[in-house]
Protein backbone atom coordinates (compact mmCIF):
# COMPACT_ATOMS: atom_id res chain seq x y z
CA UNK A 1 0.00 0.00 0.00
CA UNK A 2 0.97 3.81 -0.61
CA UNK A 3 2.46 5.33 1.99
CA UNK A 4 -0.03 8.24 3.35
CA UNK A 5 0.68 11.85 3.29
CA UNK A 6 -1.02 13.91 5.95
CA UNK A 7 -2.73 16.96 4.13
CA UNK A 8 -3.35 19.91 6.74
CA UNK A 9 -5.51 22.84 6.12
CA UNK A 10 -5.35 25.81 7.90
CA UNK A 11 -8.70 26.71 9.69
CA UNK A 12 -8.85 30.64 10.43
CA UNK A 13 -11.54 30.95 13.00
CA UNK A 14 -12.88 34.81 12.12
CA UNK A 15 -15.90 36.64 11.78
CA UNK A 16 -15.13 38.10 8.90
CA UNK A 17 -14.26 37.46 5.70
CA UNK A 18 -10.62 35.72 5.95
CA UNK A 19 -7.43 37.62 4.14
CA UNK A 20 -4.48 35.26 2.86
CA UNK A 21 -1.73 35.13 5.64
CA UNK A 22 1.57 34.43 5.57
CA UNK A 23 3.86 33.09 8.12
CA UNK A 24 3.17 29.99 10.52
CA UNK A 25 0.60 30.85 12.59
CA UNK A 26 -2.70 29.93 13.11
CA UNK A 27 -4.92 26.87 13.49
CA UNK A 28 -4.62 23.67 11.56
CA UNK A 29 -6.89 21.03 10.41
CA UNK A 30 -5.39 17.17 9.05
CA UNK A 31 -6.77 14.93 7.11
CA UNK A 32 -4.50 12.21 5.50
CA UNK A 33 -4.86 10.71 1.66
CA UNK A 34 -3.23 8.65 -0.02
CA UNK A 35 -0.49 10.72 -2.93
CA UNK A 36 -2.60 10.43 -5.70
CA UNK A 37 -5.04 12.83 -3.45
CA UNK A 38 -7.57 10.23 -2.83
CA UNK A 39 -9.05 10.03 0.69
CA UNK A 40 -7.00 7.27 2.48
CA UNK A 41 -8.77 4.00 3.32
CA UNK A 42 -8.08 4.62 7.40
CA UNK A 43 -8.58 8.65 7.11
CA UNK A 44 -6.76 10.29 10.63
CA UNK A 45 -7.23 13.89 11.60
CA UNK A 46 -5.67 16.37 13.90
CA UNK A 47 -5.29 19.54 14.52
CA UNK A 48 -2.30 21.81 15.22
CA UNK A 49 -2.23 25.23 16.49
CA UNK A 50 0.96 27.25 15.78
CA UNK A 51 1.97 30.20 17.07
CA UNK A 52 5.61 32.45 16.12
CA UNK A 53 6.90 34.80 18.30
CA UNK A 54 10.03 35.93 16.25
CA UNK A 55 11.63 32.64 15.21
CA UNK A 56 10.27 31.02 18.68
CA UNK A 57 7.56 28.82 17.49
CA UNK A 58 5.22 27.12 20.00
CA UNK A 59 2.66 24.59 19.50
CA UNK A 60 -0.84 22.49 20.47
CA UNK A 61 -1.89 19.69 18.86
CA UNK A 62 -4.95 17.55 19.36
CA UNK A 63 -6.15 14.56 17.58
CA UNK A 64 -2.71 12.94 17.52
CA UNK A 65 -0.06 11.51 20.66
CA UNK A 66 2.12 14.05 19.52
CA UNK A 67 2.81 17.26 22.43
CA UNK A 68 5.12 20.09 21.02
CA UNK A 69 7.88 21.13 23.61
CA UNK A 70 9.74 23.64 21.49
CA UNK A 71 10.07 25.04 18.10
CA UNK A 72 12.01 27.68 15.75
CA UNK A 73 11.71 29.43 12.18
CA UNK A 74 14.55 30.39 10.60
CA UNK A 75 13.61 31.99 7.41
CA UNK A 76 11.81 29.25 5.62
CA UNK A 77 12.84 26.43 7.39
CA UNK A 78 10.63 24.62 10.12
CA UNK A 79 11.49 22.46 12.93
CA UNK A 80 9.23 21.58 15.35
CA UNK A 81 10.58 18.68 18.61
CA UNK A 82 7.87 17.20 20.81
CA UNK A 83 7.44 14.10 22.32
CA UNK A 84 5.11 11.03 21.59
CA UNK A 85 3.01 10.62 24.68
CA UNK A 86 1.93 6.79 23.94
CA UNK A 87 5.48 5.77 24.50
CA UNK A 88 7.15 9.13 25.81
CA UNK A 89 9.90 9.15 22.62
CA UNK A 90 10.67 11.93 20.57
CA UNK A 91 8.78 13.51 17.65
CA UNK A 92 10.24 15.81 15.33
CA UNK A 93 8.68 18.09 12.41
CA UNK A 94 10.87 19.35 10.13
CA UNK A 95 10.96 21.15 6.85
CA UNK A 96 10.19 24.12 4.79
CA UNK A 97 7.56 27.11 4.56
CA UNK A 98 6.60 28.59 0.88
CA UNK A 99 3.90 31.26 0.96
CA UNK A 100 1.09 29.61 1.91
CA UNK A 101 2.30 25.87 2.11
CA UNK A 102 4.29 23.82 4.51
CA UNK A 103 6.00 20.42 3.93
CA UNK A 104 7.49 18.40 6.80
CA UNK A 105 9.00 15.77 7.22
CA UNK A 106 7.91 13.63 10.71
CA UNK A 107 10.15 11.37 12.93
CA UNK A 108 9.32 9.58 15.85
CA UNK A 109 5.47 9.15 15.38
CA UNK A 110 4.97 5.88 13.42
CA UNK A 111 8.07 3.03 12.70
CA UNK A 112 8.94 5.00 9.44
CA UNK A 113 9.04 8.82 8.53
CA UNK A 114 6.48 10.49 7.00
CA UNK A 115 5.74 13.97 5.38
CA UNK A 116 3.10 16.20 6.06
CA UNK A 117 1.76 18.44 3.61
CA UNK A 118 -0.11 22.23 4.93
CA UNK A 119 -2.45 24.45 3.04
CA UNK A 120 -4.54 27.38 4.15
CA UNK A 121 -8.21 27.60 3.71
CA UNK A 122 -10.93 29.60 5.90
CA UNK A 123 -12.89 27.72 8.56
CA UNK A 124 -16.56 26.21 7.93
CA UNK A 125 -18.92 27.15 10.87
CA UNK A 126 -19.59 24.16 12.65
CA UNK A 127 -23.03 23.67 13.11
CA UNK A 128 -25.52 20.91 14.83
CA UNK A 129 -26.48 19.96 18.73
CA UNK A 130 -25.13 17.20 21.09
CA UNK A 131 -28.60 16.98 21.67
CA UNK A 132 -28.86 15.24 17.72
CA UNK A 133 -28.61 11.58 18.05
CA UNK A 134 -28.11 10.76 14.41
CA UNK A 135 -25.52 13.46 13.96
CA UNK A 136 -23.54 12.42 16.76
CA UNK A 137 -23.28 8.58 15.49
CA UNK A 138 -22.45 10.06 12.30
CA UNK A 139 -19.48 12.02 13.97
CA UNK A 140 -18.30 9.11 16.09
CA UNK A 141 -17.87 7.00 12.99
CA UNK A 142 -16.20 10.08 10.98
CA UNK A 143 -13.79 10.20 13.73
CA UNK A 144 -13.12 6.31 14.54
CA UNK A 145 -14.25 7.15 18.33
CA UNK A 146 -16.39 4.44 19.56
CA UNK A 147 -18.22 6.47 22.28
CA UNK A 148 -18.39 9.77 23.84
CA UNK A 149 -20.54 11.33 27.12
CA UNK A 150 -21.10 15.09 27.54
CA UNK A 151 -22.30 17.36 30.03
CA UNK A 152 -23.14 20.96 29.08
CA UNK A 153 -23.53 23.94 31.95
CA UNK A 154 -25.46 26.61 31.58
CA UNK A 155 -26.88 29.23 34.31
CA UNK A 156 -24.87 27.36 36.91
CA UNK A 157 -26.16 24.32 36.55
CA UNK A 158 -25.98 20.80 34.12
CA UNK A 159 -28.35 21.77 31.35
CA UNK A 160 -27.49 18.85 28.99
CA UNK A 161 -25.66 14.96 29.94
CA UNK A 162 -25.79 12.99 26.58
CA UNK A 163 -23.99 9.86 25.77
CA UNK A 164 -23.38 7.78 21.98
CA UNK A 165 -21.75 5.09 21.24
CA UNK A 166 -20.21 1.65 22.73
CA UNK A 167 -18.17 1.30 25.88
CA UNK A 168 -16.31 -1.18 24.08
CA UNK A 169 -16.39 -1.82 20.61
CA UNK A 170 -16.26 -5.94 21.39
CA UNK A 171 -19.01 -6.36 23.33
CA UNK A 172 -21.20 -3.61 22.28
CA UNK A 173 -21.86 -2.01 25.29
CA UNK A 174 -23.77 1.04 25.15
CA UNK A 175 -21.99 4.13 26.81
CA UNK A 176 -24.58 5.95 29.29
CA UNK A 177 -23.88 9.04 30.87
CA UNK A 178 -23.11 7.05 33.73
CA UNK A 179 -20.27 5.06 31.87
CA UNK A 180 -16.97 6.21 34.08
CA UNK A 181 -14.18 7.33 31.96
CA UNK A 182 -10.18 8.02 32.53
CA UNK A 183 -10.21 12.25 33.21
CA UNK A 184 -6.44 11.43 32.43
CA UNK A 185 -4.78 15.01 33.18
CA UNK A 186 -7.57 16.60 34.23
CA UNK A 187 -6.98 14.59 37.48
CA UNK A 188 -5.14 17.56 38.38
CA UNK A 189 -7.34 20.32 39.18
CA UNK A 190 -9.63 17.83 40.98
CA UNK A 191 -6.35 16.58 43.13
CA UNK A 192 -5.65 20.40 43.30
CA UNK A 193 -9.05 21.35 45.17
CA UNK A 194 -7.59 18.64 47.54
CA UNK A 195 -5.10 20.20 48.64
CA UNK A 196 -6.79 23.66 48.60
CA UNK A 197 -9.19 22.25 50.81
CA UNK A 198 -6.01 21.21 53.20
CA UNK A 199 -4.78 24.88 53.17
CA UNK A 200 -8.17 26.04 53.90
CA UNK A 201 -7.80 23.23 57.17
CA UNK A 202 -4.70 24.91 57.88
CA UNK A 203 -2.46 21.87 57.17
CA UNK A 204 -0.21 24.02 54.81
CA UNK A 205 0.18 27.05 52.99
CA UNK A 206 0.13 27.53 49.61
CA UNK A 207 4.01 28.93 49.78
CA UNK A 208 5.52 26.97 52.12
CA UNK A 209 8.50 25.25 51.57
CA UNK A 210 7.29 21.75 50.11
CA UNK A 211 10.38 19.81 51.93
CA UNK A 212 9.19 21.09 55.22
CA UNK A 213 5.46 19.26 54.35
CA UNK A 214 6.76 15.62 53.01
CA UNK A 215 7.74 13.19 55.48
CA UNK A 216 8.07 10.13 53.85
CA UNK A 217 10.60 11.45 51.39
CA UNK A 218 12.53 14.82 50.12
CA UNK A 219 13.07 16.64 46.99
CA UNK A 220 16.38 16.85 46.16
CA UNK A 221 17.74 20.59 46.09
CA UNK A 222 20.79 22.41 45.66
CA UNK A 223 21.75 26.08 44.52
CA UNK A 224 18.64 26.10 41.98
CA UNK A 225 16.81 26.68 45.58
CA UNK A 226 19.16 29.15 46.79
CA UNK A 227 16.85 32.37 46.05
CA UNK A 228 13.80 30.28 47.60
CA UNK A 229 11.63 26.95 47.77
CA UNK A 230 9.61 24.99 45.81
CA UNK A 231 6.02 25.45 47.11
CA UNK A 232 2.81 23.58 46.45
CA UNK A 233 1.56 26.83 44.65
CA UNK A 234 4.16 25.82 42.29
CA UNK A 235 3.95 22.28 42.15
CA UNK A 236 0.66 22.93 40.76
CA UNK A 237 0.92 25.28 38.23
CA UNK A 238 4.01 23.82 36.58
CA UNK A 239 6.37 26.34 37.31
CA UNK A 240 8.04 24.58 40.39
CA UNK A 241 11.58 24.02 37.84
CA UNK A 242 10.68 20.47 37.16
CA UNK A 243 12.18 18.84 34.28
CA UNK A 244 10.18 15.70 33.62
CA UNK A 245 7.67 17.08 30.89
CA UNK A 246 5.51 13.79 32.08
CA UNK A 247 2.83 12.49 30.27
CA UNK A 248 2.37 9.41 32.16
CA UNK A 249 2.28 6.22 29.85
CA UNK A 250 0.76 4.40 32.41
CA UNK A 251 1.06 0.01 33.39
CA UNK A 252 -0.76 -2.91 32.30
CA UNK A 253 -3.51 -4.47 35.07
CA UNK A 254 -1.44 -6.85 36.61
CA UNK A 255 2.07 -5.32 36.39
CA UNK A 256 4.11 -4.34 39.41
CA UNK A 257 3.13 -0.94 40.47
CA UNK A 258 5.61 1.26 41.83
CA UNK A 259 5.38 3.48 44.93
CA UNK A 260 5.20 7.21 44.72
CA UNK A 261 8.53 7.07 46.10
CA UNK A 262 9.50 4.47 43.32
CA UNK A 263 8.55 7.13 40.99
CA UNK A 264 9.85 10.15 41.95
CA UNK A 265 13.17 8.70 42.21
CA UNK A 266 12.72 6.70 39.05
CA UNK A 267 13.60 3.43 40.32
CA UNK A 268 11.55 -0.25 39.01
CA UNK A 269 8.90 -0.72 38.88
CA UNK A 270 8.79 2.93 37.93
CA UNK A 271 8.81 2.94 34.14
CA UNK A 272 9.35 7.01 33.95
CA UNK A 273 12.89 8.85 34.85
CA UNK A 274 13.28 10.43 38.32
CA UNK A 275 11.12 13.97 38.96
CA UNK A 276 14.02 16.50 39.21
CA UNK A 277 14.62 20.28 39.70
CA UNK A 278 15.97 21.72 35.88
CA UNK A 279 15.77 25.26 37.05
CA UNK A 280 15.45 27.76 39.75
CA UNK A 281 11.85 27.30 41.02
CA UNK A 282 9.34 30.56 39.07
CA UNK A 283 11.73 31.17 36.55
CA UNK A 284 9.77 29.17 33.71
CA UNK A 285 6.80 27.25 33.33
CA UNK A 286 6.88 23.21 32.05
CA UNK A 287 4.38 20.75 32.22
CA UNK A 288 5.15 18.22 34.80
CA UNK A 289 3.18 15.65 35.70
CA UNK A 290 6.09 14.53 38.35
CA UNK A 291 5.50 17.91 40.03
CA UNK A 292 1.62 17.22 40.49
CA UNK A 293 2.92 13.49 42.36
CA UNK A 294 5.26 15.53 44.36
CA UNK A 295 2.22 18.14 46.16
CA UNK A 296 0.37 14.30 46.06
CA UNK A 297 3.08 13.00 48.79
CA UNK A 298 2.99 16.17 50.03
CA UNK A 299 -1.09 16.18 50.72
CA UNK A 300 -0.73 12.57 52.06
CA UNK A 301 2.25 12.90 54.54
CA UNK A 302 0.11 15.75 55.86
CA UNK A 303 -2.75 14.21 55.84
CA UNK A 304 -1.71 10.74 57.16
CA UNK A 305 -4.38 9.31 55.15
CA UNK A 306 -3.85 7.33 51.25
CA UNK A 307 -5.05 10.28 48.09
CA UNK A 308 -7.86 8.22 47.24
CA UNK A 309 -9.15 8.90 50.68
CA UNK A 310 -8.66 12.20 51.08
CA UNK A 311 -10.21 13.11 47.60
CA UNK A 312 -13.22 11.12 48.21
CA UNK A 313 -13.91 12.64 51.58
CA UNK A 314 -12.81 16.44 50.98
CA UNK A 315 -13.97 16.59 47.23
CA UNK A 316 -16.15 13.84 45.78
CA UNK A 317 -18.37 12.93 48.49
CA UNK A 318 -19.36 17.10 49.55
CA UNK A 319 -19.79 17.97 45.45
CA UNK A 320 -21.75 13.90 45.00
CA UNK A 321 -19.87 13.16 42.57
CA UNK A 322 -20.95 9.51 42.74
CA UNK A 323 -19.85 8.15 39.50
CA UNK A 324 -16.16 9.02 40.23
CA UNK A 325 -13.18 7.33 42.33
CA UNK A 326 -9.25 7.89 42.23
CA UNK A 327 -8.54 4.14 43.19
CA UNK A 328 -6.02 2.43 41.19
CA UNK A 329 -6.32 -0.30 40.22
CA UNK A 330 -9.74 0.27 39.64
CA UNK A 331 -11.91 -1.71 41.97
CA UNK A 332 -13.69 -4.70 40.44
CA UNK A 333 -17.01 -3.85 41.30
CA UNK A 334 -16.77 -0.58 38.93
CA UNK A 335 -14.91 -2.54 35.94
CA UNK A 336 -18.51 -3.24 34.69
CA UNK A 337 -19.40 0.60 34.80
CA UNK A 338 -15.95 1.80 32.99
CA UNK A 339 -15.30 2.32 29.30
CA UNK A 340 -12.51 0.64 27.60
CA UNK A 341 -9.71 2.20 26.01
CA UNK A 342 -9.32 1.95 21.89
CA UNK A 343 -6.79 2.61 19.43
CA UNK A 344 -6.91 5.62 16.75
CA UNK A 345 -8.69 3.07 14.61
CA UNK A 346 -11.61 3.03 16.99
CA UNK A 347 -10.27 -0.52 17.57
CA UNK A 348 -9.93 -2.08 21.51
CA UNK A 349 -6.45 -1.94 22.86
CA UNK A 350 -4.71 -4.89 23.85
CA UNK A 351 -5.06 -3.90 27.36
CA UNK A 352 -8.78 -2.78 28.70
CA UNK A 353 -7.29 0.16 30.44
CA UNK A 354 -3.49 1.57 31.91
CA UNK A 355 -3.70 1.60 35.87
CA UNK A 356 -2.13 4.75 37.18
CA UNK A 357 -0.05 4.96 40.68
CA UNK A 358 0.58 8.26 39.58
CA UNK A 359 -3.23 9.12 40.87
CA UNK A 360 -3.29 12.93 41.36
CA UNK A 361 -1.61 13.77 37.46
CA UNK A 362 -3.57 11.05 35.77
CA UNK A 363 -6.02 8.49 37.93
CA UNK A 364 -9.48 9.69 38.31
CA UNK A 365 -12.22 7.60 36.95
CA UNK A 366 -15.11 9.75 36.21
CA UNK A 367 -18.34 11.19 34.14
CA UNK A 368 -18.70 14.19 32.45
CA UNK A 369 -21.37 15.01 34.73
CA UNK A 370 -19.59 14.31 37.85
CA UNK A 371 -16.63 16.78 36.60
CA UNK A 372 -19.39 19.81 35.92
CA UNK A 373 -20.25 19.21 39.62
CA UNK A 374 -16.66 20.17 40.23
CA UNK A 375 -16.42 23.09 37.65
CA UNK A 376 -19.58 24.82 38.85
CA UNK A 377 -17.92 24.65 42.94
CA UNK A 378 -15.90 26.43 41.26
CA UNK A 379 -17.67 28.91 39.43
CA UNK A 380 -19.66 29.48 42.33
CA UNK A 381 -17.32 30.05 44.85
CA UNK A 382 -15.21 32.29 43.12
CA UNK A 383 -18.50 34.84 43.10
CA UNK A 384 -19.27 34.29 46.86
CA UNK A 385 -22.10 32.29 46.53
CA UNK A 386 -22.96 29.23 47.95
CA UNK A 387 -20.42 26.12 47.77
CA UNK A 388 -19.55 22.87 49.29
CA UNK A 389 -15.67 22.75 49.87
CA UNK A 390 -13.60 26.00 49.49
CA UNK A 391 -13.53 29.57 50.18
CA UNK A 392 -13.95 32.08 47.54
CA UNK A 393 -10.49 33.24 48.47
CA UNK A 394 -9.20 29.55 47.82
CA UNK A 395 -11.20 29.09 44.73
CA UNK A 396 -9.60 32.09 42.94
CA UNK A 397 -6.49 30.38 43.45
CA UNK A 398 -7.58 27.92 40.75
CA UNK A 399 -8.61 30.29 38.38
CA UNK A 400 -6.03 33.29 38.68
CA UNK A 401 -2.47 32.76 37.01
CA UNK A 402 0.30 32.66 39.45
CA UNK A 403 2.63 35.27 37.49
CA UNK A 404 4.41 32.51 34.91
CA UNK A 405 2.72 30.69 32.45
CA UNK A 406 -0.74 29.69 31.68
CA UNK A 407 -1.56 27.90 35.05
CA UNK A 408 -3.41 28.79 37.92
CA UNK A 409 -3.29 26.37 40.61
CA UNK A 410 -5.09 23.30 39.41
CA UNK A 411 -6.11 24.48 36.15
CA UNK A 412 -4.91 26.28 32.92
CA UNK A 413 -6.48 29.88 31.73
CA UNK A 414 -7.24 31.22 28.83
CA UNK A 415 -8.78 34.33 26.93
CA UNK A 416 -10.60 32.99 23.95
CA UNK A 417 -12.62 35.39 22.30
CA UNK A 418 -14.37 38.32 24.59
CA UNK A 419 -14.52 35.62 27.18
CA UNK A 420 -12.13 34.11 30.44
CA UNK A 421 -12.01 30.60 30.73
CA UNK A 422 -10.12 27.52 33.27
CA UNK A 423 -10.04 24.49 31.31
CA UNK A 424 -7.94 21.34 31.19
CA UNK A 425 -7.50 18.60 28.90
CA UNK A 426 -6.53 14.99 29.46
CA UNK A 427 -4.81 12.01 27.29
CA UNK A 428 -4.13 8.63 28.54
CA UNK A 429 -3.97 5.39 26.65
CA UNK A 430 -7.10 4.93 24.55
CA UNK A 431 -8.85 8.25 26.36
CA UNK A 432 -9.44 12.08 25.11
CA UNK A 433 -10.57 14.03 27.35
CA UNK A 434 -11.50 17.95 27.80
CA UNK A 435 -13.27 20.63 30.66
CA UNK A 436 -13.98 23.98 29.88
CA UNK A 437 -15.59 26.97 31.93
CA UNK A 438 -16.43 29.95 31.89
CA UNK A 439 -14.80 31.96 34.66
CA UNK A 440 -18.11 34.27 35.32
CA UNK A 441 -21.24 33.70 33.34
CA UNK A 442 -22.00 30.13 34.57
CA UNK A 443 -21.59 27.79 31.50
CA UNK A 444 -18.90 25.44 29.71
CA UNK A 445 -18.75 21.45 28.99
CA UNK A 446 -16.93 18.50 29.68
CA UNK A 447 -16.61 15.99 26.63
CA UNK A 448 -15.02 12.48 27.40
CA UNK A 449 -13.83 9.77 24.55
CA UNK A 450 -12.71 6.22 25.01
CA UNK A 451 -10.53 6.68 21.27
CA UNK A 452 -7.43 7.56 20.91
CA UNK A 453 -8.73 9.54 18.29
CA UNK A 454 -10.92 11.64 20.39
CA UNK A 455 -9.03 14.74 20.12
CA UNK A 456 -10.26 16.19 17.21
CA UNK A 457 -13.82 15.08 17.47
CA UNK A 458 -13.99 17.03 20.80
CA UNK A 459 -12.49 19.88 19.04
CA UNK A 460 -15.87 19.74 16.47
CA UNK A 461 -18.18 19.25 19.18
CA UNK A 462 -16.75 22.00 21.16
CA UNK A 463 -17.74 24.40 18.43
CA UNK A 464 -20.75 22.90 17.85
CA UNK A 465 -21.47 24.06 21.67
CA UNK A 466 -19.94 27.58 21.05
CA UNK A 467 -22.81 27.55 18.37
CA UNK A 468 -25.65 26.25 20.19
CA UNK A 469 -24.98 28.05 23.57
CA UNK A 470 -23.78 31.21 22.27
CA UNK A 471 -20.34 31.34 24.00
CA UNK A 472 -18.98 34.80 23.92
CA UNK A 473 -15.92 32.68 22.36
CA UNK A 474 -17.56 33.83 19.05
CA UNK A 475 -18.34 37.48 20.26
CA UNK A 476 -16.48 40.65 18.51
CA UNK A 477 -14.86 42.95 20.35
CA UNK A 478 -17.00 46.01 21.57
CA UNK A 479 -16.29 48.67 19.08
CA UNK A 480 -14.50 52.04 20.46
CA UNK A 481 -17.00 55.01 20.18
CA UNK A 482 -19.37 57.38 22.28
CA UNK A 483 -23.00 56.93 23.14
CA UNK A 484 -25.62 54.28 22.48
Amino acid sequence: MKKPLFLLMLLIVTSQQAQTQTGISGDWRAASVLPDGTPDAAIREFNLELEANGTSVTGTVTGSSIVIREGRIEGNTVTLNGVNTENNQPVSLMGNLSGNEIVLRVDGLLPEPFHIVARRITRITITGSVSDAALMQQLLKQYNVPGISIAVIKDFKVAVAVAYGVADAETGAPVTTRTMFQAASISKPVAAMASLKAVQEGRFSLDQDVNTILKSWKLPIGELTRAGPVTPRMLMSHTAGMGDGFGFPGYAPGEPLPTLQQILDGLPPSNTRAVRLERAPLTGFEYSGGSVVVQQLALMDAVGKPFAQIAREWVLDPLEMTNSTFEQPLPVALQAQAARAHNPNGARTNDPWHVYPEQAAAGLWTTPTDLAKLAIEVQLAVQGRPSRVLSPALAREMITPVGVGPYAVGFAISKEGEGWYFEHGGSNYGFRCELWAHRAKGYGAVIMTNGASGDALISRIRRMIEQEYKWDVLDAPIPRRYGP
